[in-house]
């Protein structure tokens, strides 16, 4: 399943607040929302743990949604950071560009991220921060998407995303996860938040595998 293209309509009702914007992108899309709230602070806090705190680093989003994760991100970025947030949906990208104006939003798709980045000068991501609802993927589109982030890291980047506990039963998950480590040669597994709805972990990965393999990947799970 691919994900569709942006919504063209001219007349998308103004969003007036992170929950507000959460449930109308949830109507339009309710293949492609994974969650049913916004990420916690506790999540999204734990998310962000990978942006350095120094220099400029680059700092990528996919699918930032209602800018919960966005907030903990630019908490924690230095001064001269450059934070893109990818958005499929219109709807969510015109909110975000009006209530967070730091934010460089991108009305795009993560499938393309590589070509984003590109057209916008950015050689490479120091972080690449996602919160696309994977779950709701098939194999070849996870695969796809994980290569682009994959593909634009720098060399001591890392990519992070999340899952829900009660999805891991689910084959999606346990395929995504499986995924993680061909692409990976470093998978960190998170504690649980549990004060998230519906509780959540991370996974923090580092260090892409190059074409032909290297060794086994290294799994190594949180408290």
């Amino acid at each position: 399943m691919t994900p569709e293209p942006a919504l063209t309509c001219p007349t998308l009702p103004r969003l007036r607040s992170p929950h507000h914007a959460f449930l109308l992108a949830a109507l339009r899309r309710p293949g492609q929302i994974g969650a049913v709230a916004p990420s916690s602070p506790q999540l999204a806090a734990l998310l962000a743990s990978v942006v350095p705190t120094e220099g400029a680093p680059v700092v990528v989003e996919l699918g930032p949604g209602t800018g919960a994760i966005s907030a903990a991100i630019e908490e924690r970025q230095p001064p001269r950071a450059r934070h893109l947030a990818v958005e499929l949906d219109r709807g969510m990208a015109d909110y975000l560009r009006r209530t967070r104006p730091g934010l460089e939003v991108v009305q795009g798709n993560a499938l393309t991220l590589s070509t984003l980045l590109a057209e916008r000068t950015v050689p490479a991501a120091d972080a690449v921060i996602s919160g696309l609802p994977w779950s709701l993927f098939d194999r070849a589109t996870q695969r796809d998407i994980l290569d682009e982030a994959a593909g634009v890291l720098a060399p001591n980047g890392a990519f992070v995303t999340f899952a829900y506990t009660y999805t891991m039963v689910l084959p999606p998950a346990r395929r995504f996860r499986r995924l993680l480590y061909e692409v990976f040669d470093e998978v960190v597994v998170t504690r649980t938040v549990w004060r998230n709805l519906p509780p959540a972990f991370a996974y923090i990965c580092r260090r892409p595998r190059v074409a032909g393999g290297v060794s086994a990947p290294r799994a190594i799970a949180g408290g």
